[in-house]
Formats: structure tokens, sequence, C-alpha cells
């Protein structure tokens, strides 16, 4: 554990006591990722999905990582789940993509949101691994401005019938269930009522309709385009009150960034590993790279990048937890909220960054699929994107220290 993440448990020390519990959850992540590792290069150079990822996972624990303990869960801290999205980091976002989802975007949706009968039929099995969750939020044409969906919904024969698609959805092809937003068919008012349903992806009216394999990156997750054709689903579906999905929405989308900046800090210390190694072993003009001065301000950025990342997603992890044992409080929902943009801002922008400074150190052997950095530069880029574009989360992070009336939109 000690050259993966023992720096991140050392520097925290001082804020935050990690009990034997605990510490054993880590080292099973470290297992977890050195058992996958092999795997998730061979599949990213052949363009594919790793398979092998849910039962790493299932076999290790890790999606019982932050769900209470009655749910089957390990009831981990969320700091404790960040340590582990930065380890799952440090060999690409293809993995962790699949546990940002599994863990953070439904599994805690679910157990914040879901009624005991959803919690029983769906949450459980999740967290046993037995059961593959997706998040049905981003559509074609629709990204930041969740409110704009078009997918909808109508009520018929007591039952209510879904249309519509969504886009770039992680576990895509191979969920079980899925969560899944839609706008009611003809609610004018400004969000639509739009409602949150667990969806049995073996329904009829339910298909993959593009598997997405010409992405820059992430070729190792499972993503997809899913279409819904008078897909029926019951009112025991609805998670969350009925047309007030966007809450539901938000909390897991931060949730979720917490989630991303935490595998953000991994890839910039997957950079950090993978410089040191080559300065000290490649030799040019007689004598290692690393003795060379403008080597050396290559990795002193990345260590600084480092060093930048790490506390603001620390700080929004340790606040999150301060707010899941005061959810009614809207004071501290605000302040968790404008901490993870700031981490998932942060540290997207400097995981980019970083990457670009260690495929430099790497020189042409960087610009490759076959180097761990020019993986990592690739998977980097998408971070700047989903669950809240760089600008979104400047928005997010302005509007809040301004204060009500300043929101740059609703």
């Amino acid at each position: 554990m000690e050259k993966l993440f023992r720096h991140d448990i050392d520097d925290l020390g001082a804020f935050y006591h990690f009990s034997d519990e605990e510490l054993k959850v880590l080292d099973n992540v470290d297992k977890a990722v050195e058992e996958l590792s092999v795997s998730e290069m061979e599949c990213y150079l052949d363009h594919k999905v790793n398979v092998e990822g849910p039962r790493i996972a299932k076999k290790y624990g890790l999606q019982r990582i932050p769900i209470k303990k009655e749910y089957g869960g390990l009831g981990m801290a969320p700091l404790v789940s960040a340590l582990a999205k930065m380890r799952c980091g440090q060999i690409g976002l293809g993995f962790s993509s699949y546990l940002n989802v599994q863990l953070f975007l439904t599994e805690l949706t679910l157990q914040r949101w879901g009624s005991d009968e959803q919690k029983s039929k769906y949450l459980k099995p999740a967290v046993n691994g037995d059961s593959i969750l997706a998040f049905g939020l981003t559509e074609p044409e629709v990204g930041s401005n969740p409110a704009s969906m078009k997918t909808t919904f109508e009520s018929k024969g007591g039952k209510y019938v879904i249309n519509g698609s969504k886009y770039l959805i992680t576990n895509g092809q191979r969920a079980d269930h899925a969560i899944v937003f839609a706008r009611e068919k003809g609610n004018t008012e400004p969000n639509g009522g739009i409602t949150a349903f667990l969806v049995d992806t073996k329904s009829a009216g339910f298909s993959v309709a593009l598997e997405l394999r010409e992405k820059i990156g992430l070729f190792t997750s499972d993503t997809a385009m899913l279409e819904f054709k008078d897909l029926e689903v019951s009112e025991e579906d609805i998670i969350g009150p009925k047309g007030k999905g966007l809450p539901v929405a938000y909390s897991a989308l931060l949730n979720g960034r917490v989630g991303i900046a935490s595998g953000c800090v991994g890839i910039i210390e997957g950079c950090m590993s993978a410089v040191i190694e080559r300065a000290k072993e490649r030799v040019q003009f007689g004598k290692p790279i690393g003795k060379h001065q403008l080597i050396q301000k290559h990795i002193a950025e990345i260590r600084q990048n480092l060093e930048m990342a790490r506390w603001p997603t620390y700080v929004a992890a340790m606040k999150k937890a301060e707010y899941e044992k005061d959810p009614s409080n809207k004071q501290l929902l605000e302040e968790t909220d404008l901490r993870a943009s700031l981490a998932k801002k942060i540290a997207s922008r400097l995981a980019f960054d970083s990457a670009d400074h260690a495929v430099q150190i790497f020189g042409g052997f960087g610009y490759s699929l076959l180097s761990p950095v020019g993986r990592l530069f690739c998977d980097s880029r998408v971070t700047r994107i989903y669950e809240g574009s760089d600008e979104i989360q400047e928005l997010k992070i302005a509007s809040i220290m301004l204060g009500k009336g300043f929101e740059a939109f609703e």
C-alpha cells in the first residue's frame, strides 16, 4: 500500500483517524486494482470492455464500500470511498467509471431516495455484486440542462409508459437495472414533472441502440445509447416523489462529482509514478533524462498538481460526510455542493494537465496507448465534460459565492 496511496493516509493522519477496518478495505482496493491492471491494459489496447471489472469488484467487496451495513454494505465514510477511487484511477478510468456509476450515482441514490421495497429488490443485490446498475440522465441533445430532456412518460392503464433515449450511458450494455429520468408528457411546468424510474433492462421496449466505441478514451468502459419504446413501468418503480426527479438527479451528481475528482487524483498519482520510473531509467545525451532540468520542471509541475488536487477532494469528501448526517440542512447542502464542484473542477483540469506533462516526458513512446501515460492522457479528457463540464462547475461555484439572485441558470 505504501507505494500507492500510503502518502494520502499519512498526510490525512492529522485530520482523520483510520480504523483497522478502513485500512483493511483500502488494502482490498489495492489488491483488486493489482489483479485488474493487466486485463485493463490488454482490453484498452483491443478497445473492448473489460468484463473482469464487476467480478473483481465483487470478489473484494468494492461495491459495498459506501453503503450502510443494514443493506449489506461496509458503511465506510466518504473519505474512504474517495481514497478507493484514487487508487482505481491510477490505472485509468475504465474501472473507475464502472464504480462511479455503480456506487455513487445509483447505489447511493437508491439508499437515499428508494423505498424499503426498492432497497430490498434493487439495492441489496447491487451491493452483493449480483446486479449491475446504470444511470440514465444524459440524452443526445441534452447534457448540462437536464430540465430540457426529451424522454417522456405518460399514464396508461395503470402503468407509466416511457419513450425516448439516453446517451453516453456507462454500464449501458450490461446493466440489469437502470435509473431513468423522464418528463411527463404534456406537462408545461418548467421542469415538466421530471420523474426518476427504476427500469428492468430485460423489459419489453428497452433496447441498446448503439455501443459507443468511437471514444477518445475509456475504451474498457461500457458506454452505450439506450432507447425506450413504449416501455412500461409501475408506480412502485418511481424513485422519490413523482415530479421531483431533478433533486434525485442532482443529489446523485453531487456524489458522482466527488467520485470523479477522486479518480482524477488517481490519474495524477499514476502519472507521477510512471514519470519517476521513466526519468530514472531512460538515458539521453549520456545521462538519465531525470537529470535534465526541463524534465525535472515537468515532474515538479505534476507533483504540484497532485498537491493542489488532493486537498480539495479530501475536503469535499469530509464535507459530504457532514451533510450525510444532516441531509435536510440546506446550508450544509450548498457548502457540500460548492466543495464537490471545486474538487471536480480543480482535479479534472489538473489531471489532464498532468497527463500532458507525462506524455511529454515519455516522448514518442508517450504518444502511444502502449504507454501508461498515453492511456491516462486519453482517459483524463472526458473528466472535464461528464457529470458537469468545467463551465457548469464555474457557474455553480460563482453563483454560490455571489448568493441568491445571481444564478446563471435555474
